[in-house]
């Protein structure tokens, strides 16, 4: 029996995907891709034969048992997941009930979007002595988050955030992230479909940020960058530091 082939399919360029994440698709006999949410070009790597499907108007269970009825056929199979899955991939449920089922499977990671939108701005989450954490969440919605990670409760640590899955609330948003701590003037950025053809970028701080997304018609399918990383601050990294290279070296003997 051949396994099932969770694979990341990066942020949306095509040639974002791993090698690895490649080779599966190329050589998969079905593929299951998250609907809008995966760039379709991605599907040009398949073999002409090769069965897809759009996973978005199927149920979990009707997923799974296209899984299960592929593989006992012999045909490899290919899981298309957006970005990487470990970030709101919704990948648990898909592997709990591969474990019930006693299907083999592997995990294929890809380029989170949040990756792919540092990369286009040309952007460093980790800049010495101004942020050295990146917090990753969402604003509660349709799935609720627990009360010690809120908007609010993480602002206090006003470090590096990318915040997901809530370009439609940009006000409220930019309403916890005050009231948890960070400055109004604190440099925010939206980006839409970070790294496709048609990517589309906002800039600005959290005291001008909603309105700049709202002219810009951004509603869905964007990221919100929000920290002192974005803006000019800047202390040399060590790594470059030839005084302090030497001595790492003299240390290391």
């Amino acid at each position: 029996m051949k396994k099932i082939s969770f694979v990341g399919a990066g942020p949306g360029d095509k040639e974002l995907i791993t090698l690895k994440g490649y080779e599966r698709l190329r050589q998969a006999d079905v593929v299951i891709y998250a609907g809008s949410l995966v760039n379709t070009e991605l599907l040009d790597y398949c073999q002409p034969k090769a069965q897809k499907y759009d996973s978005a108007p199927m149920t979990l269970e009707q997923i799974v048992d296209l899984m299960e009825q592929s593989v006992h056929a012999d045909q490899a199979v290919v899981r298309l997941q957006t970005g990487d899955f470990s970030i709101y991939g919704s990948i648990r449920e898909q592997i709990e009930e591969l474990n019930r089922r006693q299907l083999p499977f592997e995990c294929i990671p890809g380029v989170s979007s949040f990756l792919g939108a540092a990369s286009s701005l040309g952007v460093e989450y980790t800049v010495p002595e101004v942020a050295q954490s990146v917090i990753i969440t969402r604003m509660a919605g349709n799935t609720p988050v627990p009360t010690k990670e809120s908007i609010a409760s993480l602002a206090q640590h006003q470090t590096s955030m990318v915040i997901f899955l809530s370009i439609q609330g940009i006000s409220q948003v930019v309403e916890q992230l005050v009231a948890g701590g960070y400055p109004q003037q604190t440099p925010a950025t939206v980006i839409y479909k970070a790294t496709w053809p048609d990517e589309k970028v906002v800039t600005g701080t959290l005291e001008d940020i909603a309105a700049k997304v709202t002219a810009a018609h951004i509603n869905r399918t964007a990221l919100i960058m929000v920290g002192r990383f974005l803006g000019d601050e800047y202390n040399y990294s060590h790594l470059y530091n030839a005084a302090f290279s030497n001595m790492y070296r003299e240390k290391s003997k």
